[in-house]
């Protein structure tokens, strides 16, 4: 078992704090109207910061779905540039341009599932290096989407890592009126292969857990099911009231074990964080997302662009559907 060293503590940590604050940053924009629905990282940064830094970037893929773009900042710039179109509106948010080795989000629960085992299989079948980590929420283990593939994985022992970040309610269904299993990491049963509960507000335990899960894959053993246990601490969306079903009282617990603060304390006893670092990143992560921002606003839009990026090249009915945004010029409508 691998222990993150003190320059990874700290570059985790920097993650975590520039995910919080870029998070922020899209809650305000999407409230002035300029951006999007978004789904808030808040209680998630250590599940899925810890997650991503026990991978290799250069062999191993991501498969986000809606709060993880903003924690994979080690994967490089583009994942928030394209994160910052997709928010937009802009097709372009579809496509990370090679060789950033992250898929686009994926909204629909689930769906990324069979797509990250498929992934994983061909990898292996063309002797490829790495593996593949997906994520998806609680709600989303209920999807059969979930059951198919976890099912084929564990038959073709696919170098695939199913994360599930599990924050205790599915929108505002929450997780004991959504499964009767004693845990969705108890599910991995059914393929036949390890099930693993993580306290998904430690970082540490996170990336320990990925790390042996990662070991496992690479080695030829198959996938490994993780679930992160943490607590949404803001709405599911931009386009939810959890006043309206969150207890008060849940909610003030969790707050006590905010991932972000917790961990920030962790450091500074250790002398690894301080208040003038603090300050150096935050600065640092809302001039970042200004700057994406303003390069995804200033990105020109085109109808016709609108089915690029879904196949490597068109089938007969994009083809005509294309012909119906396009003027008599053969010019795509431009708007």
């Amino acid at each position: 078992m691998a222990k993150p060293n003190d320059k990874q503590l700290q570059m985790i940590l920097e993650d975590m704090v520039i995910a919080r604050t870029q998070a922020s940053r899209l809650w305000n924009l999407q409230r002035q109207g300029q951006v999007g629905t978004i789904a808030p990282i808040d209680g998630h940064e250590a599940a899925v910061v810890g997650a991503v830094h026990a991978l290799e970037t250069e062999s191993d893929w991501v498969l986000p779905q809606y709060r993880e773009p903003l924690g994979l900042r080690r994967y490089g710039p583009e994942v928030l540039d394209t994160f910052m179109l997709y928010n937009l509106g802009h097709p372009a948010g579809g496509h990370i341009p090679d060789p950033v080795k992250v898929a686009p989000s994926q909204i629909s629960l689930g769906a990324s599932i069979p797509h990250a085992v498929g992934l994983a299989w061909g990898m292996s079948l063309k002797d490829e290096p790495g593996v593949v980590l997906v994520f998806f929420g609680d709600g989303a283990s209920s999807e059969g989407d979930f059951y198919e593939a976890g099912n084929l994985a564990g038959v073709l022992k696919a170098p695939v890592i199913l994360f599930c970040v599990n924050n205790q309610w599915a929108i505002s269904t929450p997780t004991h009126l959504q499964t009767a299993a004693d845990s969705f990491a108890s599910k991995a049963e059914a393929f036949g292969i390890p099930g693993v509960t993580v306290d998904g507000n430690d970082p540490i335990a996170v990336y320990e857990a990925v790390f042996n899960a990662r070991k496992r894959a690479t080695s030829g053993k198959g996938p490994t099911l993780i679930e992160a246990n943490v607590y949404r601490l803001g709405a599911h969306t931009t386009a939810d009231d959890p006043t309206r079903y969150v207890p008060s009282d849940e909610l003030s617990a969790a707050q006590k074990k905010d991932p972000v603060h917790t961990f920030i304390k962790d450091l500074t006893a250790r002398g690894l964080w301080s208040d003038t670092k603090q300050d150096e990143i935050e600065t640092a992560a809302l001039e970042r997302i200004d700057e994406a921002f303003e390069k995804a606003k200033n990105t020109p839009l085109s109808a016709n662009s609108l089915m690029d990026h879904c196949f490597v090249s068109d089938t007969p009915r994009q083809l005509r559907q294309r012909s119906f945004l396009m003027d008599s010029t053969g010019k795509s409508n431009e708007h």
